[in-house]
């Protein structure tokens, strides 16, 4: 079964650096599963299975410079993750600083992957992209409708 993530959620990291992972999240996600660092400045959650699917296509590229360092960044920070009893996952510091999440973040759904924002970064995101969405969507789907 392929999961679909979506929604946002709105959390708080607590003063040892965890952070609650909705139940509805939880249930799709399993037992374990890996948090890294992700593009534009948040963190990426992937399932273990979708997480081995991507590593296996990234041992297909071509050992050039570019690879090898788009390597280095996601995989170095990437870390199996279980949650507690409450639901709640321990980020490490680097992780923290990548993202540069503070005490409220929003979780978002985005297909195959979580994404975890910092609150303040994630709004700012939203009102700066606002007035393009429309055309983003043309640009991205418009040669898709026929």
């Amino acid at each position: 079964m392929i999961v679909m993530f979506m929604g946002e959620y709105h959390q708080k990291i607590d003063d040892k650096s965890r952070l609650t992972i909705p139940a509805k999240l939880r249930n799709e996600l399993g037992n374990n599963f890996i948090v890294t660092r992700g593009l534009d400045g948040c963190l990426f959650i992937y399932k273990k299975e979708t997480w081995e699917k991507i590593v296996n296509n990234y041992q297909t590229l071509p050992n050039v410079k570019e690879a090898r360092n788009f390597m280095r960044f996601f995989l170095s920070g990437a870390t199996t993750i279980d949650c507690d009893k409450q639901g709640r996952i321990n980020i490490s510091q680097p992780l923290i600083n990548h993202a540069n999440l503070n005490k409220d973040t929003v979780i978002i759904g985005v297909g195959d992957r979580l994404e975890v924002w910092d609150s303040a970064k994630w709004e700012n995101l939203l009102s700066e992209n606002e007035e393009n969405f429309s055309e983003m969507a043309d640009n991205l789907f418009s040669q898709n409708l026929n």
